[in-house]
């Protein structure tokens, strides 16, 4: 029974067009999140090599058991001065470190306000949290003062965002947000996934641009796109981080990250620091390929993140446009629901300094008539 109770679920997924396959990367990259090149970048395989050599390939156990390292508590500290926090705490993954902040902050009687956009890993430790929860619509400020004026608790409140949404690649009002936030009381937890590494003056992130870190709670960092490596660390005052040791349940029960990791992100953090001109240029390269795209009629903005949704609205027609462009020799993924909205499948181009202006040029042509041939079709 399980197995045609299964069965009958991916046939459906294949006829909604929904279904997944495992493909590895061919062609030149538009759709990871190594934005600045970091992941393949000499000085990072140079230092986490010689530390495997020093430090072995595993950690052995969760960091609460034989997992620690100094190394560990070294990028810690590292991370938290680099984001101007107090502390940090380093996560496998985006994912638990999101789990942990939402699961052990939000309890019974708080209220926790959240766009309806936010990612999956936001959405699922939403509902391990215990507040009450509230949707808002995306990017909403009115719909979100509406909701700060009219529901009142004896809890905490909280207000949780990322800065830049990785689907349609545009930043949350971060600085109203803070106002409202500052004024209120409200707790305000920032996911800087695909911004940290790459804005502000230092590269710390959106929310060094918008000049609001006194007034953000805590934020989600992972490592894994700009920084070239993995795991996330969650940047905030010294007592929430303790907290997450004692009850982050997803950093208690994991096994700590492979140490020569830490050294990967040290080298990442150095080249951040002292390589401006590498976050300059992926800028450049995305309002390049922006404006391109807006010149063939595409509902693209002219300046924007490196993230460029182009909608498509079918799943069928997603799915036929990525492959075409996957058979031209450019790296393109069909993002349909769950990852979006229903109706609102799209490409999602992500822009990476690996990339230069003829290639860009060579992209937008190749899409162009792509998307012809399947409206004649």
């Amino acid at each position: 029974m399980l197995e045609a109770r299964i069965r009958k679920r991916l046939e459906d997924l294949e006829q909604n067009g929904l279904s997944r396959k495992l493909v590895p990367p061919t062609g030149i990259d538009f759709s990871s999140n190594d934005y600045l090149q970091f992941a393949s970048h000499p000085k990072l395989k140079a230092r986490m090599s010689a530390a495997i050599m020093e430090e072995g390939c595993g950690s052995t156990g969760s960091r609460l058991l034989r997992g620690e390292r100094s190394c560990f508590s070294a990028i810690e500290r590292r991370f938290a001065a680099f984001k101007c926090t107090e502390a940090a705490l380093y996560f496998g993954s985006g994912y638990a470190a999101n789990l942990a902040v939402l699961s052990t902050f939000l309890e019974d009687g708080d209220v926790v306000f959240f766009d309806r956009l936010n990612h999956a890993s936001l959405i699922d430790g939403m509902k391990m949290g215990k507040a009450r929860k509230v949707i808002f619509p995306h990017n909403d400020l009115t719909a979100f003062r509406h909701y700060l004026d009219s529901i009142a608790t004896t809890g905490q409140r909280f207000l949780v965002v990322e800065s830049l949404f990785s689907m349609d690649g545009d930043i949350a009002p971060l600085k109203e947000y803070a106002a409202l936030c500052r004024e209120a009381g409200v707790a305000l937890i920032i996911d800087e996934a695909h911004a940290v590494g790459i804005y502000g003056e230092h590269g710390t992130g959106l929310i060094e641009a918008a000049g609001i870190a006194d007034d953000v709670f805590l934020s989600v960092n992972p490592a894994g796109k700009a920084l070239g490596s993995a795991g996330a660390f969650v940047a905030g005052p010294a007592w929430a981080i303790d907290y997450l040791v004692q009850r982050g349940r997803t950093f208690i029960f994991s096994t700590a990250q492979p140490p020569a990791v830490a050294a990967a992100l040290d080298a990442a953090l150095d080249l951040v620091e002292e390589a401006p001109e590498i976050r300059h240029q992926l800028q450049v390269l995305a309002k390049s390929l922006r404006g391109m795209l807006a010149d063939q009629g595409l509902n693209v903005t002219r300046t924007g993140s490196q993230i460029i949704p182009v909608l498509l609205g079918a799943n069928a027609r997603a799915v036929e446009v990525a492959r075409a462009l996957q058979s031209a020799g450019f790296d393109v993924r069909a993002i349909r629901p769950p990852a979006v909205p229903e109706g609102t499948a799209r490409l999602r181009i992500s822009v990476n300094t690996g990339l230069d202006e003829i290639t860009l040029r060579n992209f937008s042509q190749c899409l162009e008539t792509i998307l012809h041939e399947v409206e004649v079709q």
